[in-house]
């Protein structure tokens, strides 16, 4: 059985649904993973959308949707991406923080640039 791994921002738009598609897109043989938030926008960062599509060819729109922690199953190891704003209760210790900042309304270079610290991120798990 593969163990789960969740990714928790606040609002499930942007830093934890690239996590969860490049966790599926290099580790889905080992672990299932999972995005979501404590409040959640109505849909994904469109530029996190937009790159993601440019750089992986991954369409998050068409597998990942915004969603809530009670909404995903429940997880081994959970991940915080950054809580520079406010740091969301989840009702447990968090297993890692990434302490990534949000990229939302940055430039493509700052987007990137995370997408790449969370790829690196990514290929290093080792739970």
């Amino acid at each position: 059985m593969r163990k789960k791994i969740a990714f928790v921002c606040v609002h499930n738009s942007c830093r934890s649904q690239i996590a969860e598609a490049l966790g599926n897109r290099f580790l889905s043989e080992k672990y299932e993973f999972y995005s979501c938030g404590t409040k959640i926008k109505s849909r994904i960062n469109q530029d996190a959308v937009r790159l993601m599509k440019e750089i992986y060819a991954i369409d998050m729109e068409k597998t990942q949707y915004c969603k809530l922690m009670e909404e995903i199953p429940k997880a081994d190891i959970v991940i915080s991406m950054g809580c520079q704003v406010e740091c969301p209760y989840i009702g447990r210790e968090f297993d890692d923080n990434w302490l990534l900042e949000d990229p939302t309304g940055k430039e493509d270079m700052v987007f990137k640039q995370t997408i790449q610290r969370i790829e690196e991120k990514i290929k290093s798990i080792c739970y």
